[in-house]
């Protein structure tokens, strides 16, 4: 009997080494939403655990009554609590203070403590557009220092296309200056092997004012070779509401999208979410070997019902995630007018949502379509936060050339958060500006803001381009090298990566006439003055539009269809806008 009381109290003392309770809870942040995919760490077990990627809740086995657990999720305040794990847990993250930074209108250049000069708004129809503060000259003196963001978007020139070709004026915000010259993609140097950039400049006198210089620095990314690209892992996220029940439309994205998928692979997955009234999941994730099934769910797409962008946002980086590849490119392709009338509908909030949707290391990539309606400042808004990039398709052909000509620069990055610093040297620099690369209005409004780095895809070439006042010192030294205009750092990072990589490069004087030098360096000053004109820049200085077109006509490849396409709408341009009587300038 004695035995048997010494086994019972044995087993007693044993039994909570082999007990197991069952935790339970969920992941919220402070608006009381679901975070799905943060990592749990049980002190206990030294384990971790990731919460639900619909609901955010969590169930773990442990052994003992009472642990500690610590939560972390990119973009949120890590936590540690302590638990009884026989209750129910609703675990609170904070947003950090460097995402809730982050999460504001950023800067696409800055010059350090410079005041800029706001302008006039301009309205189109109900079209809407961020209105932007063209940069000024600063003197380096002063303010040596300016950053820029680089990335890929042509949407601009496009947009401004669609305009002049149906006999419009342009609306001054919707020229970007640095989108119209990079829808070209000129002066394209491939870098060397192993090299993700090549940086070059070159410095020539200023078409429109015979005093300054033009400051050229070319950044041309490596090109991925299409035959080693990793599996696509592609979600269409189409919008099929009333308002795109018109020819430039949902029958446009319909086309777009049949001719990408005529390039698929068999190790690409294809699926498409549909908003129309309500989401819906259209194709689920289809093998692109599969060409025919894909090809017939796009063509049954049809417009109906209203907006509600923001849900259909959530259901496809949703579904993207369930096909989630590590080694490949994984993207939400939206296509839309951008007129989101349910849910949330304000680029604020928009920049909030996609904001947290990035952290699931899927790419967005926006392709805009429209008129009268159409919401540019929307698709800026959702490219630039959800780490991807922005294309306006005005016909077929611009969707053949973004979706299979120059597929590798829309959908294939080679690098992320990419931006440059230029310092430039006050002995040599009176003074200069960035021509472009112009900030929002309420960036510029909030002091305590910074620069955002943007998306370079595969095989692109980035050209930015400053006006200089040079110092006697340089001027007087136009034929040799010896002054070294500037210093500049390209700063970015590797795809999937989170190491910041730099590149420095210094910049001396190579100067050579406008007329005398590379036909992608003229060209470029031509898109840059016809730009400038649109905006009705007071920087461009008193040239007039026959200046423009025998200028742009000097400098054109008629012999490439767009820079000829480009002399057109030159013309379009000249003849919409008239040609008041401007003095003339020579270089």
């Amino acid at each position: 009997m004695k035995k048997l009381t010494t086994y019972c109290i044995l087993a007693l003392l044993a039994f909570p080494a082999y007990s197991q309770y069952y935790l339970r809870g969920e992941i919220k942040d402070e608006k009381n939403r679901p975070l799905p995919d943060a990592k749990i760490f049980v002190l206990s077990s030294r384990s971790f655990y990731v919460s639900g990627a619909n609901t955010g809740d969590f169930g773990i086995t442990v052994k003992n009554l009472y642990d500690s657990l610590t939560i972390s999720l990119d973009g949120y305040e890590t936590r540690s609590v302590g638990v009884r794990t026989d209750q129910w847990q609703t675990i609170i993250l904070k947003i950090s203070a460097d995402v809730a930074s982050k999460n504001k209108p950023k800067l696409i250049s800055v010059t350090k403590d410079l005041h800029q000069v706001e302008k006039n708004n301009f309205f189109s129809s109900d079209e809407t557009y961020f209105q932007l503060i063209e940069n000024d000259f600063v003197k380096p003196i002063d303010y040596p220092n300016t950053g820029f963001s680089l990335n890929v978007n042509k949407a601009s020139y496009s947009n401004v296309r669609r305009f002049l070709n149906t006999g419009s004026k342009v609306p001054p915000d919707a020229v970007r200056t640095e989108e119209l010259v990079n829808y070209f993609n000129l002066y394209y140097r491939s870098p060397a092997d192993g090299n993700h950039f090549k940086i070059e400049s070159k410095t020539t006198s200023c078409p429109w004012n015979k005093n300054d210089q033009l400051l050229y620095l070319n950044v041309s990314a490596q090109k991925i070779d299409l035959n080693k690209v990793p599996p696509g892992n592609f979600v269409f996220l189409i919008d099929a509401s009333g308002s795109m029940d018109l020819p430039n439309r949902l029958p446009l994205l319909k086309a777009a999208f049949q001719l990408f998928v005529q390039n698929l692979r068999a190790i690409d997955t294809v699926s498409i979410v549909t908003y129309g009234g309500f989401v819906r999941v259209w194709l689920r994730p289809t093998s692109g070997a599969d060409k025919a099934t894909i090809l017939k769910s796009i063509e049954e797409l049809e417009a109906a019902g209203d907006t509600p962008g923001e849900s259909a946002i959530k259901v496809a980086y949703q579904l993207a995630r369930t096909t989630f590849n590590k080694q490949g490119n994984n993207r939400v392709i939206l296509a839309t007018d951008g007129d989101f009338n349910v849910g949330e509908t304000s680029e604020k909030a928009l920049d909030e949502l996609i904001s947290k949707q990035r952290q699931s290391g899927i790419y967005l990539t926006c392709l805009g379509v429209g008129m009268g309606n159409f919401k540019d400042s929307k698709l800026q808004t959702l490219a630039k936060k959800g780490n991807g990039n922005y294309a306006y398709l005005d016909n077929l052909n611009e969707a053949e050339r973004v979706l299979v000509k120059e597929i590798s620069q829309t959908l294939y990055a080679v690098a992320d958060d990419v931006y440059m610093n230029v310092q430039f040297n006050p002995a040599v620099v009176k003074q200069y500006r960035l021509i472009g690369f112009d900030n929002r209005k309420e960036a510029l409004l909030d002091k305590a803001n910074d620069l955002e780095g943007g998306e370079i895809g595969s095989g692109s070439n980035v050209l930015a381009i400053f006006q200089i006042s040079p110092t006697e010192n340089l001027a007087n030294n136009n034929s040799t090298p010896a002054n070294q205009i500037a210093t500049l750092e390209l700063k970015y990072r590797k795809v999937n990566d989170t190491t910041t990589s730099r590149i420095a490069y210094n910049v001396f004087d190579n100067f050579a006439s406008i007329d005398s030098t590379d036909k992608s360096i003229q060209f470029a000053a031509a898109v840059t003055m016809f730009a400038l004109k649109l905006k009705d820049s007071k920087l461009i200085g008193n040239i007039d539009w026959p200046f423009i077109a025998a200028f742009s006509k000097k400098a054109a490849d008629e012999n490439d269809y767009l820079q000829k396409e480009f002399l057109s709408l030159v013309a379009k341009a000249q003849k919409l806008y008239g040609s008041r009587k401007r003095k003339r300038i020579t270089f």
